[in-house]
């Protein structure tokens, strides 16, 4: 499939290069032109307009609990050891392989009219999940969830084995749920796992205040510390949420080369706390961007978190200037696919994935033009998303889904719904 974008603005997100004005050619998965007003050709299965619309790298959500759609609006306004233990653990206890499957295929929906081109997916079933994503086109790298009272550090092991290099869109990161929820065996054998394959690894951490002083009674170190110590972070990998951090914490990351995926809207809907970002930027630790899961958020939308991002960082610091567009811009786009290891999505060049969204300009929230890239993350909203393309694909333009059959995904969702509530 050869499609011509032309007639668009351009941010393509590749280091010191301004929006443009010209045109961007696709051949099947990959991008093969970005720039100036090309010579005619007549070869083009699809020829579009963007009628000076801007063409710029899908958003990365870089940590989801997507199969979480069951319960969306259904256990809110609680604290997170509440809701977790007592409203979001025993209904998943109920759910199957098949019910994770089609609840994903909600999200993902979501995820297009948001403009999300990539997911760093954590949940309970993941070959239903792979197959959701194959299914409905979305890039996918799920990562592993060992826990001391379900997932093993060998079952994730086996996912690593068996989920890596079998399909284009879809991979697997090694992981454990959380500190709180492993022990120290576990742990170790997670390290040994991560030594074995020289691989990253990601994990839930220093969410809560309550979380971090668990871990320090446990052990005499925060969560960042502790897992160190255990060699857990010795090929790399990151954290989740990342919002009770110490300097020496940071440092760790910066030593590492982790990577801070902040939370923003799950952090405040659970009043777990704001993530340091100022001073993740300042000490040079990469930051990404992540939904969490649509029971704790419950809105899968990265034109909120992104404005929560900086919002939030200017209120932390009381100074207007933190956290300044394009930062923003990176830690949605470039460093959340650089965490899930995409190299070929970070940016709109000759030889990537399209991986892409056109943006509608022709809005009164997009007007004027004084600073397009802070419309997107000030003013910017779902609405504003009126193309997404995943690896040469157009799952979603102008308010239509080209991925099956929505009304079924709708009613089977709601039927899943019906029998475990």
């Amino acid at each position: 499939m050869k499609i011509r974008l032309y007639n668009a603005r351009i941010l393509t997100m590749e280091e010191n290069r301004p929006i443009s004005y010209g045109e961007i050619h696709i051949e099947n998965e990959l991008i093969t032109y970005v720039g100036e007003t090309a010579e005619a050709k007549s070869d083009w299965d699809r020829e579009i307009d963007c009628q000076g619309n801007l063409l710029m790298p899908g958003f990365k959500n870089a940590h989801s609990h997507s199969g979480m759609t069951l319960l969306r609006s259904h256990a809110d306004d609680l604290p997170l050891a509440d809701w977790l233990h007592n409203q979001v653990f025993p209904i998943e206890d109920k759910l199957n392989e098949d019910d994770i499957y089609h609840l994903t295929k909600l999200a993902i929906l979501e995820y297009l009219t948001s403009g999300i081109t990539a997911i760093f997916e954590m949940y309970l079933t993941p070959e239903t999940i792979a197959a959701a994503c194959q299914d409905m086109g979305m890039r996918c790298v799920q990562v592993g969830a060992a826990n001391s009272f379900g997932t093993t550090p060998k079952r994730v092991a086996e996912l690593y084995e068996k989920l890596n290099n079998v399909h284009p869109l879809t991979g697997y990161h090694l992981g454990f749920h959380a500190e709180y929820t492993c022990n120290e065996t576990l742990l170790k054998e997670i390290a040994e796992i991560a030594k074995h394959y020289k691989a990253p690894v990601f994990t839930h951490l220093s969410e809560t205040i309550d979380e971090t002083n668990g871990c320090i009674e446990r052990h005499g170190k925060t969560p960042a510390a502790y897992l160190n110590s255990l060699g857990i972070f010795d090929f790399g990998g990151g954290g989740y949420h990342c919002v009770h951090m110490t300097e020496e914490d940071i440092r760790i990351f910066y030593d590492k080369g982790l990577y801070a995926v902040t939370n923003p809207g799950s952090n405040l809907k659970l009043a777990s706390g704001i993530a340091p970002i100022s001073d993740y930027l300042k000490n040079n630790v990469p930051v990404a961007i992540g939904t969490d899961g649509p029971a704790s958020n419950n809105c899968l939308d990265m034109f909120r978190e992104m404005f929560l991002v900086t919002g939030l960082a200017k209120v932390r610091d009381n100074d207007a200037a933190a956290v300044p567009v394009m930062d923003v811009l990176r830690m949605a786009c470039v460093n959340g696919a650089k965490c899930m290891g995409l190299t070929k999505s970070v940016n709109l060049s000759p030889g990537n994935f399209a991986d892409l969204i056109m943006l509608d300009l022709n809005q009164p929230n997009m007007q004027p033009f004084n600073n397009i890239a802070s419309n997107v993350v000030y003013s910017g909203s779902k609405k504003n998303v009126i193309m997404t393309m995943i690896h040469g694909r157009i799952l979603y333009e102008k308010g239509e889904f080209h991925v099956g059959d929505v009304a079924d995904i709708y009613r089977k969702a709601n039927d899943i719904i019906e029998r475990v509530k």
